[in-house]
């Protein structure tokens, strides 16, 4: 009897949780009340400019591959004030063993790479700069301070003090200003990308409204800043990221993705970015998968390995 009650009142709830057909909710979709001036005010706040897609790549190469690694470590974990010593522990892996094993991995092919990082990733793991300069052949750009999320910190000077701090830190660091950006988890707020054009960065791999380069409007005038697109599918964390468990138990699945990608982009002579983070992709069998993709790459040939500010000047100054 008391289960028959319990289950009745559980229903009971449902059914009033549940709004009748036609009946107003909570959340009302603000979209369907705006004009269409105001709904392409908001579509093209951010947008895609004129395609900066070369008809032919350095030495005659056929595709640019523009290797990425998020550097995050456990601060997109930090920053939203998560103290679970389990997932704090997976970030730690990406400087104790990940990025080495990737750096490694990327002196034998002989390929360079960008390496996006919060500041506060480096401070806490000082040595990680050292570690990917000292190849000669990689560059750091800049990933936030602490992977903020910019859309929920939704203000202006706070988002600016964060960026001016990562920049400062990353500068100091690498004895250079960074040129490139990339925000943490891929989303601006309304402020962000005004923000990375009056700080004068060459490029920006944040957004994703194409396959190959393009230039960045802001509210329909261009900014002068070179977009280098990147896409879910070709970044490791869909695939292991998601789950603490590990998700995907097979890379080769993950690599199949990736390599038909690649095998498009040498077709159509386009730009091929990947994105990657030393405490996923850094494990052993994921970094051997990694691996087995470059030797493909290298033995379809005609393929320019670069990296983001190489290709962002190259596309800039063949457009």
């Amino acid at each position: 009897m008391k289960s028959l009650l319990v289950t009745s009142a559980v229903s009971l709830v449902l059914v009033l949780s549940v709004p009748a057909f036609g009946q107003a909710q909570d959340a009302p979709l603000p979209g369907i009340t705006l004009s269409l001036d105001e709904l392409r005010a908001q579509m093209f706040h951010v947008s895609a400019g004129r395609r900066l897609k070369p008809e032919t790549w350095p030495d005659g190469n056929r595709v640019a591959v523009a290797l990425s690694f998020d550097v995050d470590n456990a601060t997109a974990t930090l920053s939203r004030g998560n103290l679970n010593s389990e997932v704090i522990s997976r970030g730690e892996y990406g400087a104790v063993d990940g990025l080495p094993r990737i750096l490694r991995m990327l002196e034998r092919q002989d390929v360079p790479a960008s390496f996006f990082i919060p500041a506060i990733s480096h401070l806490l793991h000082p040595t990680m700069v050292e570690q990917i300069l000292a190849a000669g052949v990689h560059e750091i750009g800049v990933h936030g301070w602490i992977h903020e999320l910019l859309p929920v910190l939704d203000d202006a000077e706070e988002e600016q003090r964060l960026l001016v701090q990562a920049i400062d830190a990353l500068t100091e660091a690498v004895g250079k200003r960074p040129v490139g950006y990339r925000a943490p988890s891929w989303q601006f707020s309304q402020h962000t990308m005004q923000q990375v054009k009056e700080a004068g960065f060459l490029y920006d791999s944040s957004l994703m409204a194409s396959d190959d380069a393009y230039e960045i409007l802001i509210d329909g005038e261009p900014s002068g800043v070179v977009e280098l697109p990147i896409e879910r599918i070709l970044d490791d964390f869909p695939y292991f990221g998601g789950n603490t468990n590990g998700s995907s138990p097979v890379p080769e699945i993950m690599v199949k993705v990736f390599e038909s990608e690649f095998d498009v982009a040498w077709e159509e002579g386009g730009l091929f970015v990947l994105t990657m983070h030393p405490h996923i992709m850094g494990h052993r069998s994921r970094v051997a998968v990694l691996e087995g993709l470059i030797r493909h790459m290298k033995l379809k040939g005609g393929v320019w390995f670069a990296t983001h500010e190489e290709v962002a000047r190259y596309v800039l100054e063949a457009g």
